[in-house]
């Protein structure tokens, strides 16, 4: 691919927009560094606030321990963090630098200040609007369709801000629709070092070092543990461990940052640390790690995009494809079998549901790394997954869309039921 073109430019900014550090689980992060910004503008501690949440946000934040506040769960938490001690500038590392002070301060804001909670009604499966309000000011944000678009701030009926939407169109972000597997391996292969560099040394950092963390530490359900007490000399064992046990620090109140993929702290570690696992322990160099990751990282966006940011469908299941097209580059794969790769991967696993973040995840991503692998290992070994085969489709184009189209369309049923068992309790 040449260095000049724009469709060079847009997969290196693609990388850029995606590839962000995230402190916790993306959603609680995206509720707090909405109160951050409402709480800015208000320039006031607010006494009332209000906060209305489309339903997978209730979905992915019930459930997960907001870092930096003392292991609270749940939106109040989420919001009062990002009112109390939230900096606004960082945006997902908003509440990355809470003081043992303020964290008491988290405590006492939410025991004298009650926030109502509400279900929005939207058409949107990423919505959020918080109104906070102190004395005669009132202040009013929402933001939409991805974790930090703000699309609407107003302060005592002043529009300070208003973004026009169309559905779920994602403004303000480069075209996805440049992607193909075809182009992405091309891209991987001609890409220079030096542009990759700043973009993935800090997945590589941060992922692995969260990853060592869930295994040296209890978090959660300790699934990386539990896989490596069944076989620990295993490479491809190692790769899914480690994998897990940065999802069980994340989802359980660890203190340290994630690089994400398309707005996903579990989907970021997924398409990762798999990857480095397989190069550090092969020794394979970084140029190829690097040229690997690129392959992991855009195959998982590229499938994301026909999905959405947040559905019924387990983000896990596309990062782990990625991670196994990763492998497979790795080990000098062609685009042929990394086409391969994702197509057998994707007729594996489709269909795991996403039930909000929590422990489980790091299971599911378990289960979709090895997948990936499985996905490659089946090609090595001359069997594949032909058309016709359930969603599979003749080229990984067209099953990368059916699965979208599974994702979006056809579990949109299933989510909400998902969400009505989730929240019984708030009605």
């Amino acid at each position: 691919m040449d260095k000049t073109s724009a469709i060079y430019q847009d997969f290196l900014q693609i990388l850029r927009e995606e590839l962000i550090p995230a402190m916790g689980c993306t959603e609680p992060i995206a509720l707090a560094y909405g109160a951050a910004v409402a709480r800015k503008t208000l320039g006031a501690l607010p006494e009332r606030v209000r906060v209305q949440v489309s339903g997978n946000l209730i979905k992915n934040v019930k459930s997960v321990i907001v870092p930096n506040t003392g292991g609270m769960r749940g939106i109040p938490a989420a919001v009062a963090a990002g009112i109390v001690a939230g900096d606004a500038e960082r945006k997902l590392e908003v509440i990355a630098s809470v003081t043992p002070q303020q964290k008491q301060e988290i405590l006492a804001f939410l025991q004298q200040h009650p926030i109502s909670v509400e279900p929005a009604e939207t058409p949107l499966t990423f919505d959020y609007i918080i109104t906070l309000e102190a004395g005669s000011d009132t202040v009013t944000l929402r933001i939409a369709n991805y974790h930090t678009n703000i699309v609407h701030l107003e302060k005592n009926g002043e529009v300070l801000l208003d973004v026009p939407m169309e559905g779920e169109k994602e403004v303000n972000l480069t075209d996805r629709s440049v992607l193909s597997i075809e182009r992405i391996v091309d891209f991987a292969n001609t890409v220079d070092l030096e542009d990759l560099r700043p973009i993935l040394e800090p997945q590589i950092r941060c992922n692995m070092a969260i990853a060592e963390e869930g295994l040296k530490n209890s978090y959660g359900a300790n699934v990386g543990k539990v896989l490596l007490e069944g076989d620990a000399d295993s490479l491809e064992r190692w790769a899914r461990a480690k994998a897990a046990a940065a999802s069980d620090a994340r989802m359980n109140g660890c203190e340290m940052p994630v690089v994400i993929v398309s707005g996903s702290g579990n989907q970021g570690i997924t398409a990762s640390v798999p990857v480095i696992e397989y190069a550090r322990s092969l020794g394979l160099g970084e140029e190829k790690l690097y040229r690997a990751l690129a392959v992991s990282d855009l195959c998982t966006i590229h499938q994301k995009d026909f999905i959405g940011r947040l559905s019924a469908f387990c983000g896990a299941v596309s990062a782990g494809a990625g991670a196994g097209a990763g492998i497979c580059y790795l080990l000098g794969g062609s685009y042929d079998q990394v086409k391969h790769t994702i197509v057998n991967a994707l007729a594996i696993q489709s269909g795991v549901v996403c039930d909000g973040a929590k422990s489980s995840c790091a299971a599911k991503i378990a289960m979709a790394v090895e997948a990936g692998i499985l996905g490659y290992q089946m090609y090595q070994f001359g069997q594949q997954f032909l058309s016709g085969d359930g969603i599979v489709s003749a080229g990984v184009e067209s099953t990368i869309q059916n699965v979208g189209e599974l994702g979006r369309r056809g579990m949109f049923e299933t989510d909400r039921v998902i969400i009505d068992l989730m929240t019984r309790e708030m009605k």
